[in-house]
């Protein structure tokens, strides 16, 4: 997804639409210096959230923007009233700078999907796509709430029919068949992959999952080595409501080296209520 400028223009000329990394074309070329500023201070900055996000959108040239905020209490927005803080600041702004932006407010109580790290969120993507009978429900829904929201947005959809229109275009399997050509016109389609290193993290009761720290398992993953190493990662199988029975696996960690999982697997056992099983 390192296209360049030139090359991002032939595929959207050739596919109306590309897969990108905004920091390989310098979109916001002072946002990228505050964010490693930022990320080496671990200072989380709630105007510069805004100013990242949107400059970005504004200077790909967007004119409609949707935006998701997932609101949980590990989550990055905390509560509803931050949430709706966050929905005004971001319209506001939005509107400013002549963007004219959605904004939904989400559930973010616990992972959307199974993957947490590159590839196996990669695969997650492609269940969907294909409209695999395993794919991940939440994951779904999420995504053709917000095409869905985009395509009324934009005029595409009537208004409260955009989220069933989304989800008659991944039916006919055409938002498959256009994120292979897209990505046949980015250099070819590969299939993900996955880490050489597993292990498998068992329920030690059982009992019905009620919450999920999202920070901690985040963390985890992270020590796994996602999202440098492409196929390290979490994949979570409780969501919130499972019914679990003692060592049924509630997620599995993927690691490129062994010991990388060994520092994943220190972390994990020396925390409490990453899920609370009751």
């Amino acid at each position: 997804v390192n296209l360049s400028i030139e090359q991002i223009r032939k595929v959207v000329q050739k596919e109306n639409g590309c897969i990108v990394w905004g920091g390989a074309v310098a979109l916001s070329p002072a946002d990228d210096v505050l964010i490693k500023i930022e990320k080496a201070l671990d200072v989380d900055s709630e105007g510069q959230m805004i100013a990242s996000v949107l400059s970005k959108k504004s200077a790909a040239g967007s004119t409609h923007v949707v935006i998701d905020i997932p609101v949980g209490k590990t989550a990055k927005v905390r509560t509803q009233e931050d949430a709706q803080k966050l929905k005004y600041y971001f319209t506001v702004v939005g509107k400013a700078i002549g963007l004219n932006v959605e904004i939904l407010i989400t559930d973010g109580s616990q992972p959307v999907g199974r993957g947490i790290g590159p590839a196996l969120e990669a695969s997650d993507v492609l269940a969907v796509l294909r409209n695999e009978n395993d794919a991940p429900e939440d994951l779904r829904n999420r995504a053709t709430l917000v095409a869905g929201a985009i395509l009324e947005l934009a005029g595409k959809s009537n208004i409260g029919n955009g989220q069933q229109d989304a989800l008659q275009i991944l039916k006919s399997e055409k938002a498959y068949t256009k994120f292979i050509s897209i990505c046949e016109a980015q250099g070819g389609f590969n299939e993900p992959t996955l880490a050489k290193f597993q292990h498998e993290i068992k329920a030690t009761k059982d009992g019905i999952v009620k919450e999920i720290d999202n920070r901690k398992l985040s963390k985890i993953a992270k020590l796994a080595g996602a999202p440098e190493y492409k196929t390290s990662g979490i994949k979570f199988l409780s969501p919130i409501g499972s019914v679990v029975k003692k060592r049924k696996v509630l997620f599995v960690i993927h690691a490129e080296s062994k010991g990388v999982l060994e520092y994943a697997l220190e972390y994990y056992q020396s925390q409490k209520n990453i899920l609370t099983i009751e």
